[in-house]
């Protein structure tokens, strides 16, 4: 019974120094400014970023000495989709350093061992996304002045925001049409602007004179909103605001 057992174990030692390592392929989520982990695999084996939200306004973008071949977003960094992937095969030892183009505290390093690893090794399921359907609140919106002189320079817009992204005004000017009885104002598109918007309180420059708005004297109104970084939008805000004739000394 003894030389039998002992042959059995002979015979299966060859299978058991042959088994394959455990897969190291894996995955790295993208999510609130910031990247889940800075994962370590093997050579062949590859790690693949998950745009799962609420902000995809992020790159995956190889730094120097050795990175700078990989980039998930060539040329100008956009919006990746929801659940939008980037992968890289690693096929040499080393520590490689990534970063985001726009959001240079959105980094991190993937260390790859000398070890052989299984280039077919599964990563994993993606993480569940992190949907963002709610749009900006935008708080104690106002004008600095609802009328001011035609000197090019606009007046300022204040507001809060609980979110990131970006606010757009569209102005339009408001003219008369017709006569009599048919006399009625129209509004009429003459031009727009839009700003970075952050956390907090925001002030902005509001009409001011640009290649895109002539700000000459008239009535206005400007449709006034908020788009925040998963282009969820808020609801129209209507600004009226008058330019006027400097008054001549």
């Amino acid at each position: 019974m003894f030389l039998l057992a002992a042959s059995l174990l002979g015979l299966l030692a060859p299978v058991i120094a042959v088994a394959p390592a455990q897969a190291d392929s894996t995955r790295v989520s993208i999510s609130n400014f910031e990247w889940s982990k800075d994962p370590e695999i093997d050579l062949g084996e590859s790690v693949t970023w998950d745009w799962i939200s609420p902000d995809t306004f992020h790159s995956v973008t190889g730094q120097a000495p050795n990175a700078t071949q990989w980039d998930s977003d060539p040329g100008q960094v956009k919006p990746h989709p929801l659940g939008g992937t980037f992968k890289v095969t690693f096929d040499q030892p080393g520590v490689y350093s990534f970063v985001c183009k726009l959001h240079s505290s959105v980094r991190g390093t993937v260390n790859v061992s000398g070890d052989p690893g299984d280039p077919l090794s599964d990563p994993g399921p993606q993480p569940p996304l992190n949907f963002d359907l709610i749009p900006p609140n935008l708080q104690s919106v106002y004008l600095t002045r609802s009328r001011f002189a035609d000197h090019g320079k606009g007046t300022g817009l204040s507001f809060q925001s609980d979110a990131r992204g970006i606010a757009s005004a569209d102005y339009y000017r408001l003219v008369s049409r017709g006569a009599g009885a048919n006399r009625r104002t129209v509004r009429q598109f003459v031009g727009f602007r839009t700003w970075d918007m952050h956390i907090g309180n925001n002030l902005v420059n509001f009409a001011r004179k640009d290649a895109v708005f002539a700000a000459l004297p008239g009535r206005y109104v400007a449709l006034f909103f908020a788009t925040d970084e998963s282009v969820n939008s808020t609801p129209e805000i209507r600004m009226p605001f008058e330019i006027v004739r400097p008054k001549r000394g």
